[in-house]
């Protein structure tokens, strides 16, 4: 992909406490929206859940990435997908139940990806090639909030963009998007970003967005 860097703004950044207020300030800068779920197994955090993800489905058309960490993701699926998200990704370290996800989410008319923890060879990929839209690499520790960008992160993206470069894949880094990191991870091959305090904290957002865009 050589379009402009998508931007996957991640809501677990938000003031959640005005968590409409920070939707409707983001909406004319993301790409989609980035709901970060797990279920307190496979994650620690136990964040978005389908109710408040229905509600939050009411204030604004931009799409939603439900980034869905469980161990038992069949569980939560059509919840929600019920609530309105329109693409799903799924670690692939849950083995077997990746098909699962997947089958079930494009039997629902939605859109399927899967995401690697830092530590998972980028080459098992390839069996997935033609049945994701989306490959999610994670920078950081799975699940774990405000941590800086691991060293390995840009060649992992860089490996990764070489296995999936002839497909409509977009790839997107997730975890340690700040400032510096941004450019780096762009310039490795990251087709979008997952940014969250960079873009909540920007004491320009437009400006901000912007550039990230541009990147």
């Amino acid at each position: 992909m050589t379009e402009n860097l998508w931007l996957d703004v991640s809501l677990w950044s938000a003031d959640l406490a005005n968590l409409q207020q920070e939707v409707a300030r983001m909406e004319p800068f993301a790409d989609s929206f980035h709901l970060d779920a797990c279920d307190g197994h496979y994650a620690p955090s136990l964040l978005f859940f389908p109710d408040l993800v229905a509600r939050i489905r009411e204030l604004t058309r931009v799409p939603f990435h439900l980034h869905l960490m469980a161990t038992r993701p069949m569980d939560l699926l059509d919840a929600f997908l019920d609530a309105g998200v329109d693409r799903v990704t799924v670690p692939i370290e849950i083995g077997k139940r990746v098909w699962q996800v997947l089958e079930r989410v494009q039997s629902r008319g939605k859109a399927g990806g899967i995401s690697f923890e830092l530590d998972t060879p980028v080459e098992l990929v390839r069996p997935f090639k033609t049945k994701v839209d989306t490959v999610v690499l994670m920078g950081t520790a799975m699940g774990v909030k405000g941590c800086g960008l691991d060293e390995r992160a840009c060649d992992r993206v860089t490996a990764m963009k070489s296995l999936i470069d002839e497909t409509p894949i977009r790839l997107v880094a997730d975890g340690g998007i700040r400032q510096e990191t941004a450019p780096l991870l762009r310039a490795s091959g990251a087709d979008g970003l997952v940014p969250g305090s960079l873009m909540y904290k920007a004491a320009d957002l437009a400006s901000t967005a912007q550039w990230l865009k541009s990147l």
